[in-house]
């Protein structure tokens, strides 16, 4: 079954996705080269500051090698030789060599030499290049498209105010992975409407105003905006589709990368940036762990409800899903 054309474009009509999408296995598969694939991708913060730095993209799904450079390229992180893995650790280089047969490449992915093929025919050509990966940056912080379906100037259409915002310097403080036995779009779409704060998060739903919480949505993302009793705002959540979450507070900058693992798996990375230390334990960011904790708690329990004979899809809130409906809305686009 197609999913194009599934989710109407009018809020007040539509239906959700069906539940065959989070439970039957080729719609899982379908999604790594049709949505993750041509998405653009969370790959590092301001914290890659070496010449070469490694990157797996989603780890078990996409799996894809990368190698990020300080001079701005992205390559591929797999000698055109034999196909071993170029650089593990990040670190500071004049040029890549490869640890198994001696080739070598420039930082910028060129062939440059391989010892005993001095009489191998029509050698180098194009194909024993590294393969350069769309990448792009933000705020400091890099993003990278295996086949882009848009620019990067389009996809994060929306979300540049908000990273001017960001007070320099944003410092790495803590990593953190979360297990949810949940499916990875079950996971978004919990993050993407602020209609479940007052039933699920009690001390969140006492710092942030629940009357005048609103959703904005643009081409490939959406920005939630949470107010405190002063009227101003206590967080600001950008989704970034169709995984990644930057979660703006007075004190800096978290980063949430949501990892597809299995059709009832998913680890969600969690990367926390602090520019004003004085402002910590404050506000809708004072408690992260514990909101997680309780999210994951309900996004488990719709894992467990989606399965049922009894239910195939739902409505939503015209005035509280706005942010659902448009994920929803890509999704069927990406894989129709």
């Amino acid at each position: 079954m197609s999913l194009a054309n599934t989710v109407d474009s009018d809020i007040g009509k539509a239906k959700t996705l069906p539940s065959a999408f989070y439970l039957d296995p080729h719609y899982f598969e379908l999604s790594k080269e049709h949505i993750f694939a041509r998405s653009w991708q969370f790959a590092a913060g301001p914290e890659a500051d070496v010449d070469l730095t490694p990157v797996t993209l989603l780890p078990g799904y996409l799996d894809e090698p990368l190698l990020l450079t300080k001079q701005g390229k992205c390559l591929s992180n797999v000698c055109t030789h034999r196909g071993k893995i170029l650089v593990e650790q990040a670190c500071d280089a004049n040029l890549i060599r490869c640890g198994y047969h001696g080739r070598r490449f420039s930082l910028d992915g060129k062939f440059l030499s391989m010892p005993e093929f001095d009489e191998v025919e029509d050698f180098p050509t194009d194909a024993d290049d590294l393969k350069e990966i769309a990448v792009a940056e933000l705020g400091g912080f890099r993003f990278v498209s295996l086949e882009p379906a848009e620019s990067f100037a389009d996809y994060a259409d929306g979300a540049k105010n908000l990273f001017r915002s960001i007070k320099a310097p944003l410092n790495l403080t803590e990593t953190r992975d979360y297990e949810v036995n949940a499916h990875w779009a079950l996971y978004c779409e919990n993050y993407l409407e602020g209609f479940h704060i007052p039933y699920v998060h009690k001390s969140l739903n006492e710092v942030v105003d629940y009357g005048s919480y609103t959703t904005e949505t643009f081409r490939y993302s959406s920005v939630q905006t949470g107010y405190g009793d002063k009227g101003e705002p206590a967080g600001r959540y950008l989704f970034v589709f169709p995984n990644t979450m930057f979660n703006f507070y007075p004190w800096g900058v978290s980063v949430n990368v949501v990892e597809p693992i299995s059709r009832a798996k998913t680890r969600i990375r969690f990367l926390t940036y602090i520019s004003d230390e004085s402002k910590l334990n404050t506000g809708a960011g004072a408690d992260l762990h514990g909101v997680e904790l309780e999210d994951e708690a309900v996004v488990e329990s719709v894992q467990k409800g989606i399965r049922s004979r009894f239910y195939s899809h739902g409505r939503y809130s015209p005035t509280r899903e706005q942010g659902t409906h448009h994920f929803h809305r890509l999704i069927a686009e990406f894989m129709g």
